[in-house]
């Protein structure tokens, strides 16, 4: 079974083209009726309705199409509707990454659809009909909004009209729509309505008239003219083709009519991607724990829909994006992670490009947008991020000297910016301005400074000095001192390795709270610590800075049931915060977005890369807090607990581990899963120097990784109970599993067939 199959299910319906063209309504009002009548999304742009699709026999009847129950019709007559192999739900719908199956009953026979939303802009309803279907037409049919759309006019292919869209931000982006088929249209209906807009034939305009009565669509009507209200239809007839039922197609063509691209060519020419090719350019991972055997790829799937091709004006480069709806954009906060994941795809395109999209458009005093629009900037707000981890683990596995020498020069704007912006006072602490441009609101580490921190949206009033933007200014400054001298720098090094130790003095001295035996937040205006204990307090062991007493306090915190040990790791705020809610209430209102309580995977995943790095430094107690952590964290992401549902929600219960499904915001990509799995799991880290294979002491006996595409290399890991093998070209290396076992890259012998992957 191939791993896209391995992920099939009965449940799920979000489909995605691997560039930006993503179809998944969080909560469809129109799934059970064929095609795609629910929205898609152009990047944030959302378009609605698409198109719905209808059978009508050859007096222009319609054939209704019922969905059917699992299995294969009978005697092997006609499609077969149990969806390729594995069974259908009760409904009739089987979805794996790209592609969801209904299954329909016509007239008593059985009828297989399956939709896709393809490179360029193409979402297809494609149909096996049953042999009794050799005369009448398969009808593609919307309703766009009358005062949105122009230009309505026949085409050669079907239909074709302009559909003006709007974001939230009130920016318009002019989008061509075409509905085509497999074959040439039979006949074009074009009509204004007033009334409502749903996907049954009956509701159309056109059952009211004699479809037989149409002319040719060669002879079809002039564009229609209506009032600006109501509903605009059209109906595009294909033909069934009475040789041979087999298949036919409808498509609808989405053109937004974008600026060229601003950004800098992309590493590597651009290429139509596939589902199969882009699973195939991740290493394939097991380690005999069901959850985390199916999440690995799940993962994979996530990051393929949230994909974004770079050809979207402002967006030049492969990224991805945050999630679904108006998620799906590149955002800063989230870029850390896409970095820290996509690097294990081969190539690394998308790993540079969610840095380079942001450096292509940073602004006049060095900071960079929050979010890229692709034919606007407007409202792009500002967030803070981990650039300088997230640089290095790029660069460690597809090293360009392009990007890099582009990186370096962009984050080096960015870190003079904070400097000057966000700490005059030159303290090495770093001042958060509101409570959004964390990633985190509605959090008690905000009121400590501003009773109205949580009322005030983006307005920079607050003067906090928070412990999470000033770690990722530490590991900014280290990440620029490490790469001076490779982009030809040598003599900043010094500077930056200053800056680095004011930091790492004041983390360690000034945000070091010993009443609570924890890491926190600074007020900016009197320099004395809030106190407020926040999952952001483990942060600092990103860095190395914390000395072995408040190693072992953040690691006895990680364990006390009254502050971060919940049953699913970790809530956002401490257990013993007075505005602790684990349901995510903030002043008596259940938020969309509440950091006071819930486990938000971001957090998540940097404190078990926290510990994760200590266990690397000799610390065993943070490895094995590390191991199990991630254990249950990978655990919480199914719905039910159920195997065959995993998930990712923006934010879960962390004692019962219900996601947020009031949301419907799943599939967001706001974490670094994978990436800890064959780091923490299969102990893979890769550098400049070699590789080196130390797993976390997780106990699972077996575990095999591989072929990860790395540096030029193929490198793949095994573990068995006592040993460890690494192959690097075909070359095997093994030692203890207690150990770590390194090779370096100019050790490992090299076929040059290996060298041009």
């Amino acid at each position: 079974m191939s791993r896209l199959e391995a992920l099939a299910r009965p449940d799920k319906w979000f489909l995605g083209g691997l560039d930006g063209v993503l179809w998944a309504p969080p909560f469809p009002r129109w799934l059970h009726r064929p095609g795609f009548w629910d929205p898609v999304h152009l990047l944030q742009y959302e378009a609605g309705p698409c198109f719905s699709v209808a059978l009508l026999d050859a007096r222009g009847a319609e054939i209704p199409l019922s969905r059917v129950a699992a299995g294969d019709p009978a005697n092997g007559a006609g499609p077969d509707v149990s969806g390729g192999g594995v069974p259908l739900e009760p409904g009739g719908l089987r979805w794996r990454p790209g592609a969801l199956v209904a299954g329909w009953e016509a007239s008593g026979a059985p009828a297989l659809e399956t939709r896709e939303v393809l490179p360029g802009g193409i979402l297809e309803s494609a149909w096996v009909l049953p042999p009794e279907a050799t005369s009448g037409w398969l009808v593609a049919f919307t309703a766009q909004p009358a005062g949105s759309v122009s230009e309505v006019r026949p085409s050669s292919g079907g239909a074709r009209w302009v559909r003006r869209l709007t974001d939230r931000a009130g920016q318009e982006l002019l989008v061509a729509m075409e509905v085509r088929g497999s074959l040439p249209p039979a006949w074009v209906r074009i009509l204004p309505s007033e009334g409502g807009a749903r996907p049954e034939w009956a509701a159309s305009p056109f059952a009211e008239g004699d479809v037989l009565d149409i002319e040719d669509a060669s002879a079809a009507p002039e564009p229609a003219a209506g009032d600006g209200g109501g509903w605009t239809w059209v109906a595009v007839a294909f033909p069934l083709p009475a040789a041979d039922p087999g298949s036919v197609s409808l498509r609808l063509h989405l053109a937004p009519e974008l600026p060229a691209s601003s950004g800098r060519a992309a590493t590597t020419p651009a290429s139509a991607t596939t589902w199969e090719s882009f699973f195939a350019g991740f290493p394939a991972f097991a380690c005999g724990e069901p959850r985390l055997d199916r999440y690995f790829d799940y993962r994979v799937y996530g990051l393929g829909l949230n994909r974004i091709e770079g050809r979207w004006g402002n967006v030049g480069h492969p990224c991805i994006a945050e999630g679904i709806e108006y998620f799906h954009v590149p955002i800063t906060y989230s870029a850390q992670c896409h970095m820290m994941e996509m690097r294990w795809r081969a190539g690394g395109r998308e790993a540079w490009g969610s840095l380079l999209n942001f450096l292509d458009h940073q602004r006049e005093d060095g900071s960079l947008p929050g979010r890229l629009y692709p034919n606007h900037l407007e409202g792009a707000d500002f967030y803070h991020a981990n650039w300088g981890d997230a640089l290095l683990a790029v660069h460690a596995m597809h090293p360009e000297p392009a990007a890099l020498a582009r990186g370096y020069d962009g984050l080096s704007r960015y870190a003079r910016w904070l400097n000057r912006s966000r700490d005059p006072e030159g303290s090495g602490l770093f001042t958060v301005v509101n409570h959004f441009e964390t990633g985190q609101e509605y959090m008690s580490r905000y009121m400590a400074v501003d009773p109205e921190a949580d009322v005030r949206g983006w307005q920079p009033r607050l003067r906090l000095k928070g412990i999470d933007v000033t770690v990722y200014a530490h590991q900014l400054f280290r990440a620029l001192a490490r790469l001076a001298a490779r982009v030809g720098r040598p003599g900043d090094a010094s500077d930056w390795r200053a800056l680095q130790q004011r930091s790492a003095t004041a983390i360690r001295e000034r945000m070091w709270c010993p009443e609570a035996r924890f890491f926190t937040d600074v007020d900016g205006r009197t320099f004395e610590r809030t106190g407020v204990k926040a999952a952001v307090g483990f942060y600092p062991m990103l860095t190395g800075a914390p000395d072995g007493p408040q190693l072992d306090a953040l690691l006895d915190h990680l364990e006390d049931p009254r502050t971060f040990h919940t049953p699913f790791p970790l809530p956002s705020s401490s257990v013993d915060d007075p505005r602790f809610s684990a349901e995510g209430i903030w002043r008596g209102k259940r938020r969309n977005c509440p950091w006071n309580g819930r486990v938000w995977p971001m957090t998540t995943s940097h404190v078990i890369e926290g510990l994760l790095r200590c266990w690397r430094r000799g610390n065993r107690r943070a490895g094995t807090l590390a191991a199990d952590r991630l254990v249950r964290f990978v655990h919480l992401m199914f719905t039910g607990g159920d195997l065959s549902r995993p998930n990712c929600f923006e934010h879960y219960h962390p004692a019962t581990g219900r996601a947020c499904h009031f949301r419907g915001i799943d599939d967001y990509q706001h974490s670094w899963v994978l990436d800890l799995l064959a780091r923490g799991v299969a102990g893979l880290h890769c550098d400049e120097e070699g590789v080196e294979v130390w797993p976390l002491p997780h106990g699972l006996p077996r575990v095999r990784l591989g072929p990860v595409r790395v540096r030029g290399r193929r490198v793949a890991v095994a573990l068995d109970e006592r040993r460890i093998t690494l192959s690097v070209d075909g070359e095997r290396y093994e030692g203890p599993r207690e150990r770590p076992l390194r090779v370096r890259w100019e050790t490992a012998r090299e076929r040059p067939e290996d060298r041009r992957q």
